[in-house]
């Protein structure tokens, strides 16, 4: 959790404002949010196509980032309340997200099925570049607020997470099994968890009055 989160927010208010409501910021939003769809689109095919969980897996990361982004650019003006509340929400999702591909990573183990590696290398490499390039024009505001955090967590798993996929293709692919693709889902799955609990924390320490009332000392 960033430092800012014990300081008064009263004070950071107005600074994270100010940081998050930028025309630059926005424009970075609004070039994720479109990459980020059409990143969705295409990994959905290739991972039904391939029989690959992590590319579905990585499919349905795209889809809740792009509803990130757009959650992100609703309230990139409003007040640092409403940006955590907001954050409490996607923190929530990316929780979920991280449920349901454990929950799809065991399925698939059951069924035991390769997928197909060269599907899952070549649409890997060109989600890392959309990745990168999304985590490269946030960095700048990773220490932001909670739904700045957010979205930048996003971009740094999801870059992590093509990584991991473009490995276990060569995995699948020298070893003719499905255990690379599940391993690499299974990781996926624990970041998107551990993500989102980072961000719901966050988020509630920025919910949290400056002034709680002190309980009286025990006599």
């Amino acid at each position: 959790m960033s430092a800012h989160c014990s300081h008064d927010h009263h004070s950071h208010d107005h600074d994270h404002l100010s940081a998050a409501d930028t025309p630059r910021y926005r424009r970075i939003l609004w070039i994720a949010l479109v990459l980020n769809a059409a990143m969705f689109a295409v990994e959905l095919g290739a991972g039904f196509r391939s029989g690959s969980v992590s590319l579905l897996a990585d499919a349905i990361d795209f889809f809740g980032d792009a509803a990130n982004y757009g959650v992100s650019l609703a309230v990139l003006s409003m007040a640092l309340s409403v940006r955590a509340k907001a954050a409490l929400v996607k923190g929530a999702s990316m929780l979920l997200f991280g449920f349901f591909v454990a929950g799809r990573t065991i399925w698939s183990m059951l069924q035991g099925v390769p997928p197909e590696a060269l599907t899952m290398g070549v649409i890997g490499a060109l989600a890392l570049a959309v990745n990168v390039l999304v985590a490269v024009m946030l960095y700048a505001f990773r220490e932001g607020d909670a739904n700045m955090r957010s979205v930048w967590l996003c971009s740094r798993n999801d870059a992590i997470g093509n990584v991991a996929v473009m490995v276990a293709a060569l995995g699948v692919f020298g070893t003719g099994t499905a255990w690379p693709d599940l391993a690499v889902a299974a990781v996926m799955a624990w970041l998107a968890m551990s993500g989102g609990w980072s961000v719901l924390k966050q988020a509630r320490a920025e919910l949290k009055p400056d002034d709680e009332p002190v309980a009286p000392p025990i006599r």
